[in-house]
């Protein structure tokens, strides 16, 4: 027999309420966090080779002005000190090989040599400050005949054809000796301008030689010894900046 008062399970009675198996509220996470910025890895890049300190020798003859070339590397190489070396014409070429580069006079000729041709000078007879010479202001070969022409140890224009010239008596001298001689009015010398400028005193001086041979400054180095310094101040006198190409 029936109990009374059960129900089947699962049914429910009119008026009971039905339980609805609810699914739970799904959890609410707040948004993941990015993950953390490493920081960003700098590797240290390779230090440059560093120079190794040197110094740049340029011989100089006497009279050469390389003043402006010298101030341009100043400017452009400050890392490399220059050194001028004061060289004589007569001793010039073997100097070049103790040198990174030389201001010489020519002519010089060696095939060991790279020679690039810089300036002329032009001649100037210098005679006592009291020669009729230097009434002129300009002077001739032809204008020397009958004086006493001094030829320096260290002369720098060669050999010069002057007719009617007179040899001087006594041992040949430097240009700055030869000069102080015509001062006191024994004999004159011809030598380029810058040289007359170099040992100037004022009881002498002197007038160009229209028709005189002319002194040609050089930059001379060896084909060996091409370094970057070299090219360097070959760029210089040549009137090239920093930024402009070989």
């Amino acid at each position: 027999m029936a109990t009374q008062g059960r129900r089947p399970a699962g049914r429910a009675g009119k008026g009971s309420p039905v339980r609805r198996n609810k699914a739970a509220p799904a959890q609410r996470f707040p948004p993941p966090k990015p993950p953390k910025k490493t920081a960003k890895v700098v590797f240290d890049a390779p230090d440059t080779e560093s120079e190794q300190p040197r110094t740049f020798r340029l011989g100089v003859v006497p009279g050469a002005t390389p003043g402006k070339w010298i101030d341009a590397w100043k400017q452009r190489m400050p890392h490399v000190p220059i050194e001028l070396v004061t060289i004589e014409v007569a001793d010039q070429r073997e100097a070049i090989g103790d040198l990174d580069a030389a201001l010489v006079r020519l002519p010089l000729s060696d095939e060991n040599l790279h020679i690039i041709t810089l300036y002329n000078e032009v001649p100037v007879v210098v005679a006592s400050i009291e020669s009729h010479l230097l009434a002129a202001d300009e002077l001739t070969v032809a204008d020397l005949s009958g004086e006493i022409v001094m030829v320096p140890t260290d002369d720098a224009l060669g050999p010069i054809d002057i007719p009617g010239a007179v040899a001087p008596t006594f041992a040949r001298l430097s240009v700055a000796d030869a000069i102080v001689t015509a001062a006191t009015g024994t004999g004159i010398v011809i030598v380029p301008m810058s040289l007359a400028r170099l040992h100037h005193r004022k009881d002498v001086g002197h007038r160009s030689l229209a028709d005189g041979p002319t002194s040609t400054v050089a930059l001379a180095w060896r084909r060996d010894h091409t370094t970057p310094d070299v090219e360097t101040f070959i760029g210089i006198v040549r009137g090239r900046t920093s930024n402009s190409s070989r």
